[in-house]
């Protein structure tokens, strides 16, 4: 649960940073999308964090679509419509690529807030 809660908080403080504004749907979204990250360093310890990156995008990018299929066709929390390619106008290839290096950052924080909040050692990184 507290990873949850930060990776929230961080990824609402990222959008107001990136186009001053966030939802709260975003809030819940970047919770889920940040402790499935950080399983992925859980799950396969030793993955280099350049695979753990791709695959992070691929996560917030699924979860993604499935948030624009609920919340934001209902209150259009954003709009990738003018951005191509593009699907439905909920994900596109541009903030995909921008989802990479975001997912390493996020695989980094998640060590560090187990070493943090739970004593966890942090596994050693390898990035390629």
């Amino acid at each position: 649960m507290p990873l949850a809660l930060l990776g929230g908080v961080l990824y609402v403080l990222i959008e107001f940073a990136w186009r001053g504004r966030s939802h709260i749907s975003m809030f819940f979204d970047g919770g889920v999308c940040f402790v499935l990250i950080g399983l992925l360093n859980e799950l396969a310890p030793g993955v280099p964090i350049s695979v753990q990156a791709m695959l992070g995008a691929c996560i917030i990018t699924a979860s993604e679509l499935a948030v624009g299929m609920i919340v934001n066709r209902r209150y259009t929390v954003w709009d990738y419509r003018s951005l191509r390619p593009n699907f439905l106008g909920q994900i596109c290839l541009c903030y995909f690529t921008l989802w990479i290096p975001l997912s390493a950052i996020a695989v980094l924080a998640d060590d560090a807030a187990r070493l943090v909040l739970f004593g966890e050692p942090a596994p050693p990184v390898r990035w390629l």
